[in-house]
């Protein structure tokens, strides 16, 4: 079997802990270049001194955003551009559960849009928009969403879940959103450019979100890492694009994901939300 490769120059959101802290150990001590994304600078500072030390490599790079703002999201994205004049691979890992530490009961992004569906989907799907030249410049380039293996069918009627909310089902409904548009962004990037995968990365692994909420884990990290570690470096997915995996294995998403003409007007109302022209 081929050994993964680890790519130049990797980023990935919410890297400040759980599975986005540790696949940057990971992939660092392989040799890769990785840009931290948090929203605290002082997490972020500890996390790239510790990973410097810890793999003996240049300090990486931070970038400060809150994700439930699009205006720091674009800036984000600028800021990317204006750190590197490559990137071999985005990880959208960033997210909000469905429970605690964020609560349970129904909040608002910065720009009005439900917490979950903003931060989860809209964000990432904005941050791979802008960020698509780059990738494409970068080819051959991967975006890996993040997801789950809870995903809820969005309803269309209600696409801001204003009526009988749920936290965990605005979280399903997102993570569905987030793996619908990765297959429409691509059947419409060239695989030779830009892959596009989603992953449900392990069960309940020991991270703040689910052991605040749930307050038990199933899976380690390390079996999320593994996972993820998987569809960013493995040579042996070079040109695979527009697949769902659960864990090591491809899978079937929510069946909604496969209709195309829900995940064609997904795609729509997400690009006016996030006031991007599309690809």
């Amino acid at each position: 079997m081929t050994p993964p490769t680890p790519p130049r120059t990797v980023l990935i959101t919410g890297s400040t802990d759980g599975l986005g802290r540790a696949l940057a150990h990971r992939l660092a001590a392989e040799g890769g270049t990785v840009l931290l994304h948090g929203r605290d600078q002082g997490r972020l500072d500890r996390t790239a001194e510790e990973i410097a030390a810890a793999h003996g490599v240049d300090r990486p790079a931070t970038l400060l955003a809150d994700l439930a703002e699009l205006d720091q999201v674009r800036a984000l994205a600028a800021e990317v551009r204006a750190t590197t004049d490559r990137l071999d691979v985005l990880v959208n890992n960033a997210g909000v559960g469905g429970g605690e530490p964020d609560g349970r009961t129904r909040r608002t992004s910065a720009d009005g849009h439900e917490l979950r569906f903003a931060v989860n989907h809209l964000a990432g799907f904005l941050l791979s928009l802008e960020l698509l030249p780059l990738l494409r410049a970068s080819a051959p380039a991967r975006i890996v969403n993040v997801a789950s293996a809870g995903q809820e069918e969005v309803d269309f009627d209600d696409l801001m879940l204003e009526h009988d909310y749920s936290g965990m089902s605005a979280y399903c409904r997102s993570k569905l959103a987030q793996v619908a548009c990765g297959f429409e962004l691509a059947a419409r990037v060239p695989a030779a450019e830009v892959t596009v995968n989603s992953l449900h990365p392990s069960t309940y692994m020991p991270t703040k979100m689910v052991l605040r909420e749930i307050g038990y884990s199933i899976d380690t990290l390390e079996d999320g890492v593994t996972a993820t570690h998987r569809l960013v470096t493995d040579p042996g997915l070079v040109g695979t694009t527009g697949r769902y995996y659960d864990r090591l294995r491809e899978a079937r998403a929510n069946r909604q994901a496969y209709d195309l003409r829900a995940r064609a007007e997904l795609w729509e109302h997400s690009l006016k939300l996030v006031g991007h022209a599309g690809v």
